[in-house]
């Protein structure tokens, strides 16, 4: 009798979860997913960056110049049903990497988990920050390599419908001295 009772609860978990609406996960008329309308308005702060790009990530060499772009792919998609927001980049040079960000309604700030193929930490990096006039900018605390405290900052800018920017800055934390250490230049794809 106890077998019966667990494989009728099992055929119904399964049933119930077979009519679960995941509507809002990627898909094919929807192949970036979409923003869950119980997901946090906030959501739709990445927006502007879903779907794929094609662009060109710029690094500082060791002695202070920029070094020559590298191409990179770099795709944003809804995941967790529309409740969260994923990218990954693909780069020429073999350094691919990627997020998963989640608003807390607690905090009233985003939290960005990064990870690259380059190391595998046991911890992700994370970065928080929020939409401020018309720009994504996260922070996370990073001393500089003399030990001064401060924080890296990254910044989503210049949103068109075919375009956007990104840069990586570490400033102090005074905001008074600030030095770009990366940047990207994405146009939109697809």
């Amino acid at each position: 009798m106890k077998s019966l009772i667990t494989i009728a609860f099992l055929l119904l978990a399964n049933f119930a979860f077979s009519q679960a609406s995941f509507d809002y996960a990627p898909s094919e008329a929807h192949p970036f997913g979409q923003p869950n309308p119980d997901a946090p308005a906030q959501i739709k702060d990445y927006e502007p960056l879903i779907g794929k790009s094609k662009c060109q990530s710029f690094s500082r060499n060791a002695d202070g110049t920029w070094a020559d772009p590298v191409d990179m792919f770099w795709t944003f998609k809804y995941i967790m049903n529309g409740m969260g927001v994923q990218d990954e980049t693909l780069k020429s040079d073999g350094t691919h990497s990627g997020s998963i960000r989640q608003f807390n309604t607690d905090s009233s700030r985003w939290y960005v988990h990064y990870y690259t193929n380059r190391v595998a930490n046991p911890v992700l990096s994370v970065w928080e920050g929020n939409l401020e006039d018309g720009k994504i900018i996260l922070y996370k605390d990073q001393p500089a390599p003399n030990g001064t405290s401060g924080d890296y900052r990254i910044t989503f800018s210049d949103f068109t419908d075919d375009s956007f920017n990104w840069i990586g800055e570490w400033i102090d934390k005074t905001q008074s001295v600030v030095f770009p250490t990366w940047r990207i230049e994405c146009t939109k794809k697809l």
